[in-house]
């Protein structure tokens, strides 16, 4: 994710786990909504780990809602949980 910053070249300050074999609660990732706010990247903390789930705190102003998520590498989150 360069290129996000006002300098060229600036790197994203965010370091993201991509391996969704890998997660664990306090990993940074980023994950994907439906509906229309498909194609916008989000940024959230993973707070569990299910085998075929995650949850994700997304939102910092809420920081006790969470949003469940499919378990890959970008976590889909279905339009109506945000």
């Amino acid at each position: 994710m360069q290129g996000m910053g006002e300098t060229a070249g600036e790197a994203c300050p965010f370091e993201f786990n991509f391996d969704e074999k890998t997660f664990k609660p306090g990993d940074t990732v980023s994950y994907r909504v439906g509906g229309s706010l498909e194609g916008f990247p989000f940024v959230g903390t993973l707070v569990e780990v299910h085998a075929d789930f995650v949850l994700i705190a997304g939102d910092p102003n809420e920081p006790d809602k969470h949003y469940r998520g499919t378990r890959e590498s970008r976590p889909f989150v279905e339009y109506a949980e945000v």
